[in-house]
């Protein structure tokens, strides 16, 4: 598990390594590309049951997710490279994710040194019709401009593929 995490941190801090100190507004087109397509019933209601998730590329060539962490919802950066899922420390506080700043280790080399974050374990997430518990996660309360949604959650969902500028998760 401590291998996994120490991987786990590298990989994030690589991708931490490509944004800037400072969390930048989303762009436009990303809040656009954040919404899903969910599946609904006869009805029109949403149906958590059936069919994929889609997400829209965004203008910067990401895909991002609308993703809900326990009851607060959060947009999260697809990370298929990710091996945990990683949280900004504004998105953890608004998520009710408590951890000790005293615990806070090195967890990745990043391009400007060492990223310091705590592991933590997240309860419930959700994105569209897939569902979570127990999420391996790290808060990384410094240097991440957005959190990232990696394998964590993302593993248990068959298919995840690309699709010209879509991201169909499920099928």
């Amino acid at each position: 598990m401590r291998e996994a995490l120490i991987f786990a941190g590298l990989l994030i801090g690589g991708v931490a390594a490509l944004f800037p100190t400072e969390k930048p507004a989303l762009q436009p087109g990303i809040a656009a590309a954040a919404k899903t397509v969910r599946p609904q019933s006869a009805s029109g209601a949403p149906d958590r049951l059936a069919g994929p998730t889609e997400l829209m590329r965004a203008s910067d060539g990401h895909f991002y997710a609308p993703v809900t962490v326990g009851s607060q919802p959060i947009t999260m950066l697809v990370d298929t490279g990710a091996t945990v899922v990683a949280l900004t420390g504004e998105d953890a506080r608004l998520a009710g994710i408590w951890w000790d700043p005293g615990q806070l280790k090195t967890v990745a080399q990043g391009a400007g040194g060492p990223v310091k974050g705590v592991t933590v374990t997240i309860p419930l997430m959700h994105l569209g019709n897939h569902e979570a518990r127990n999420v391996a996660a790290v808060i990384i309360p410094e240097g991440l401009p957005v959190s990232l949604l990696g394998q964590a959650f993302l593993r248990d969902i068959e298919p995840v593929r690309i699709e010209k500028d879509r991201m169909i998760l499920g099928g």
